[in-house]
């Protein structure tokens, strides 16, 4: 009955941490959130670890990228680790380094793509900003530099789409030039003009203020990169001056919120579902079955989720998949029990990762784009992705070993393979499988319109996905102790 409570439940607040994370920032908040009231303590990569059997852990790198494991009390150096990889970053529009763009008597702001977005979906959406910002704060006549999230929550920007009467031949294929027609409105340049009085008033007080101080003692944003309208915005929300606000690391996002939806309320029609949905189940996941006094008592591993950021666009970068933050993790933590280096290949060796990214479910409108014997269907549980050239990591014997467990509680699950006359997408599943050396298999939940704006999965594939990664955290250490290979 508690495993039915907690599978329904799965998908209420599945719904509630999309709806807090627009940003990849915002996804490692709320995720740090949850992983601090199940009782898991965060360690920083800065300081030495003092780690112990039986206790639970995270840490993050860039506020973007995030790692939460748990060590079983019967842990010694050198047992495996027992992973699901996902990602928290998805396609969007993020702002330049200078957004200021004034055309034709509009306020517009300057995006770049990031990622393989569907652009034409980002027409016509009501827009607004989130993401980070570096602020300075003066205190005592100390200043300091702080790291803050924002997000706007009204819409503030658009992307008009021009009228049929202005392209008759747009029907017959629009193709996007994402220099040119992905430029947000913000404002006219008239209703700008109202608040330059403000905003210059403000700027001549601000420097009555710093009159006399040191050029080093205060670094001031730079209006001639930004419109003072967005700054002013920002600050609003930040609860700072705009010229408190030193550097920004901000992205469009669609400001409709994610919903159960159809006519049987089968379906979550959002934006972020590749990869968040991935993301939240398997933490969810890992916190239930590490939640009560008894979870870990046999364990003799560690269980571990590791949420990277920069997938969307080849993982390398300090926080991505391509980095060393999966083997520094595993590394230290090895290295908390024992002093001799050659343990980590052996705990290695010993170790299993899943690799967990949205897949692509039938489209029943567009049936010929996928292979014959391989068409995963919504509500149809995890979806196992095999390609021959590597594509994805999986192989018969860690397919056999999720699947199987899957099996044992009674939990569907298909297969993918994309067609020999199409090219096929990747994951952080390779990159890690061939940088760490570990055993992995590639899965994911069905979904549709990925890299839309606004993506579309099956509530039931939720809770599947939510149950089969639960199931492998607590029973994965026992099944592959039944099978030999090398």
């Amino acid at each position: 009955m508690a495993n039915d409570q907690a599978s329904s439940d799965v998908v209420s607040d599945l719904m509630d941490f999309l709806n807090s994370s627009p940003t990849a920032f915002h996804a490692v908040d709320v995720a740090k959130k949850l992983l601090r009231s199940a009782g898991y303590e965060q360690v920083s990569e800065r300081e030495d670890w003092k780690l112990e059997a039986g206790k639970k852990y995270f840490f993050t790198r860039n506020h973007s990228t995030i790692v939460a494991f748990a060590i079983g009390k019967r842990y010694v150096a050198g047992n495996g680790f027992y992973i699901v990889g996902a990602h928290t970053d998805s396609p969007c529009l993020k702002l330049k380094p200078v957004t200021k763009v004034t055309k034709g008597g509009y306020l517009e702001v300057g995006v770049q793509t990031y990622g393989g977005g569907l652009w034409h979906t980002w027409f016509d959406r009501d827009l607004t900003l989130a993401g980070r910002v570096i602020i300075m704060e003066e205190k005592d006549g100390i200043v300091s530099y702080l790291h803050k999230l924002v997000r706007i929550e009204e819409p503030i920007m658009r992307i008009p789409t021009l009228a049929i009467h202005l392209d008759r031949g747009v029907n017959d294929g629009f193709k996007v030039n994402t220099q040119t027609h992905l430029l947000p409105v913000l404002a006219t340049s008239i209703k700008a003009e109202l608040n330059k009085v403000v905003a210059e008033n403000g700027q001549v007080e601000n420097e009555a203020q710093t009159y006399g101080k040191k050029s080093n003692e205060k670094t001031t944003s730079d209006n001639s990169k930004h419109h003072s309208l967005l700054l002013q915005l920002l600050a609003s929300q930040l609860g700072c001056k705009p010229d408190d606000i030193c550097d920004l690391e901000l992205q469009a996002c669609d400001t409709q919120p994610s919903t159960i939806a159809g006519a049987q309320k089968e379906f979550i029609f959002s934006g972020r579902l590749d990869n968040l949905c991935m993301s939240f189940c398997s933490l969810k996941g890992l916190i239930d079955a590490t939640s009560s006094e008894s979870s870990l008592e046999d364990e003799a591993g560690v269980r571990m989720v590791a949420l990277f950021d920069h997938e969307e666009v080849g993982s390398d970068s300090a926080q991505g998949a391509g980095s060393p933050a999966m083997l520094t993790a595993l590394s230290r933590i090895t290295n908390s029990y024992t002093s001799d280096p050659k343990i980590l290949e052996k705990a290695i060796q010993k170790s299993f990762l899943v690799s967990a990214d949205m897949a692509h479910a039938l489209h029943p409108n567009y049936m010929d784009k996928h292979e014959e014997n391989h068409q995963p269907k919504l509500h149809g549980g995890l979806v196992i992705k095999s390609n021959a050239n590597q594509r994805y990591a999986t192989n018969s014997v860690t397919s056999f070993l999720f699947r199987e467990i899957a099996s044992k509680h009674k939990i569907p699950t298909q297969d993918f393979v994309v067609r020999n006359d199409m090219p096929c997408g990747s994951t952080i599943g390779p990159i890690l499988a061939s940088g760490v050396g570990i055993r992995t298999v590639d899965v994911g939940a069905p979904q549709l319109s990925m890299h839309s704006i606004r993506e579309m999965c099956a509530v039931d594939d939720v809770r599947h996905a939510y149950q089969h990664f639960k199931a492998y955290f607590q029973e994965f250490s026992h099944l592959d102790s039944k099978i030999i290979v090398d």
